[in-house]
């Protein structure tokens, strides 16, 4: 696996863009899990906010071991696998033809449950709107985790369009060169 024969390689000024891409997605991700997405006013006396990892601390600190492990895996280990299998697959030789595809059919099949924790915040903030009882306001970590998971969608969507387009066919020369 060399980097002298990746897309990423073969076109320098698109590798070095899309690797800031994907590199801006990791840190808006990182940012977005640990910034506050959302705070609860009750009374307009009592105020909690909330982030991603707080909110699954809580969980754990709760023993709510299903909704734990269903909010980690689609809000921080889905996101974070998808990057570092965008960044493997463009920055590595297209010679690893059907492992690229692989990596590919895994990405596109799971990249949609990503979004699962955006659109569970969003369901949390319309239930909690109690009018003079609770206030919700969202925070600025939720739509950095957005713009993180929508970013690499796009990401996903354009590097799997060009990385399957520039592997080798699986059984040719080029292929099972090494």
């Amino acid at each position: 696996m060399a980097f002298h024969n990746s897309y990423a390689a073969r076109h320098p000024l698109r590798g070095a863009a899309v690797n800031l891409l994907l590199l801006a997605a990791l840190a808006l991700l990182l940012y977005g899990l640990q910034a506050p997405i959302l705070t609860l006013e009750k009374f307009y006396v009592f105020s909690n906010t909330v982030s991603l990892l707080s909110a699954l601390q809580q969980l754990a600190q709760e023993a709510e071991w299903g909704l734990f492990a269903l909010v980690g895996t689609f809000s921080v280990v889905f996101p974070a696998i998808k990057i570092l299998l965008l960044l493997l697959i463009w920055n590595f030789d297209v010679a690893q033809g059907e492992r690229h595809r692989r990596h590919l059919q895994w990405l596109a099949a799971y990249s949609k449950w990503s979004m699962l924790d955006v659109f569970v915040v969003a369901l949390l903030v319309v239930s909690v709107k109690l009018g003079s009882v609770a206030e919700a306001r969202v925070e600025g970590g939720i739509y950095a985790f957005a713009a993180s998971v929508i970013l690499t969608m796009l990401l996903s969507s354009w590097i799997g369009g060009h990385a399957s387009d520039a592997a080798p066919p699986a059984g040719s020369i080029e292929a099972n060169e090494e």
